[in-house]
């Protein structure tokens, strides 16, 4: 598959034109999703989106990539020049409906900040004479996505602003309000919603790093790619980082449905490459391929940064001198990990490897034990969080258990027979 630089979401734009999905990228079960035009009247909630409105203006073949999506609990300040009792700051309903003065009830769910600027342009001209209207957001909605394929746990992840600041890369769903102050706004120019929708001016981003992660712009952070990935509890020994794909709605002015674009995070991790690790919206899907084979040095490149954790938890029993949980570095080895359970006793048998697939299925190989095989070999396999390492007992050490088994009542019974004598 052809590589590019930045994400390739502008190779969809034919299918885009029409405002529908395609097939050939798209889930079996997917619809396409089309916007329907509704008349736009005062006093009354209008579902579904304004779309008349918007496609007057707005081409239907370009696609719409970068653009922040407005949707539910978003806070808005809305100016009406010189009419101050027109302006406010406004917050959108659960269902998606906007409440303005003499407006009231207006269904702006899924227009973009500069849509909704003419939008709401067109609807003033009833009440005032040449509205000069300007829209900056001041709050954002929880940034809701789903993460699947080869990740550790795969699922539904809601990032706060304060979780990517923190470094945390826990499962929480936690309600977000990522930034006030100096917003964007939505000058007809477009230089405001330019910079917002990209998460690049006036941006930063540290996902590499020991603490923090996503994109600041103008005060509000969002998650990136790379911090998905990671709230996901990072990627398994099969996670193939060189395809991973992202899955994005499109703006109703755009004609709805949604685009996909294919992206090699890996090149982030090996060469510093941030056009990989794009911002996240509300809504997207991640999934990351599945390898054939296990990509240990991916594995290794990986934990040394905070995608994965650095350590892992291993099970380790039988016949060796230190049995339990065994935590062991990200890539290790079954024999990296016996090694450092203090290696095998002197009397020992064949050693048992039992691994839960995500697939629901038993991992369970039973083999001699070999110090110089070679790692990812199916006598030294590498190790992923859970898995369980057992030591048998060899023939003689097996027959001196089952001896004490027996000798240790008996010795106790004689025991107290000479006490009492």
């Amino acid at each position: 598959m052809h590589r590019c630089s930045k994400p390739n979401w502008r190779r969809l734009a034919p299918l885009a034109s029409a405002g529908l999905l395609a097939t050939s990228w798209l889930p079996a079960t997917a619809k396409p999703v089309t916007p329907v035009a509704v008349p736009i009247t005062g006093g009354s909630a209008v579902k579904p989106a304004p779309a008349a409105a918007v496609n007057a203006s707005l081409p239907r073949s370009r696609v719409i990539y970068d653009s922040y999506i407005l949707g539910p609990d978003d806070s808005l300040q809305i100016e009406l020049l010189d009419i101050p009792e027109l302006s406010g700051t406004f917050s959108i309903g659960p269902d998606g409906t906007l409440y303005l003065p003499r407006l009231r009830a207006l269904y702006v769910e899924g227009l973009t900040v500069e849509e909704l600027r003419y939008f709401l342009t067109q609807q003033f001209k009833a009440y005032v004479k040449s509205p000069e209207l300007y829209i900056r957001p001041v709050g954002y909605r929880p940034v809701r996505i789903y993460v699947g394929g080869e990740v550790r746990r795969p699922g539904y992840y809601t990032l706060s602003g304060s979780q990517l600041l923190g470094g945390v890369s826990s499962e929480a769903d936690t309600s977000i309000r990522t930034g006030t102050g100096s917003q964007p706004d939505s000058r007809p120019n477009g230089t405001g919603l330019q910079a917002l929708g990209t998460g690049t001016s006036g941006a930063s981003s540290s996902p590499s790093g020991s603490g923090g992660g996503g994109i600041t712009t103008f005060g509000a952070v969002f998650p990136t790619l790379f911090d998905a990935i990671r709230a996901a509890q990072g990627i398994t020994p099969y996670s193939n980082l060189s395809d991973v794909q992202v899955t994005r709605k499109q703006p109703a002015g755009a004609g709805g449905g949604k685009i996909r674009t294919n992206l090699t995070l890996i090149d982030l991790i090996t060469k510093g490459d941030e056009s990989q690790n794009i911002r996240l919206f509300d809504g997207d899907v991640v999934s990351v391929a599945r390898s054939p084979v296990v990509l240990r040095e991916q594995l290794f490149k990986a934990g040394q940064t905070n995608l994965n954790p650095q350590f892992i938890p291993i099970f380790v029993s039988g016949r060796v001198p230190q049995p339990g949980t065994t935590i062991v570095p990200q890539g290790s080895s079954l024999n990296q990990a016996l090694i450092a359970s203090g290696g095998l006793k002197l009397l020992h048998g064949n050693v048992e490897f039992v691994r839960f697939t995500r697939e629901g299925e038993l991992d369970r190989r039973v083999f001699s034990y070999n110090p110089n095989a070679p790692a990812d070999t199916p006598r030294n396999p590498v190790l992923a969080a859970g898995d369980i390492i057992r030591v048998q007992d060899s023939a003689l050490s097996a027959g001196v258990s089952v001896l004490n088994e027996f000798a240790a009542p008996l010795i106790g019974l004689y025991s107290l027979t000479r006490i009492f004598n």
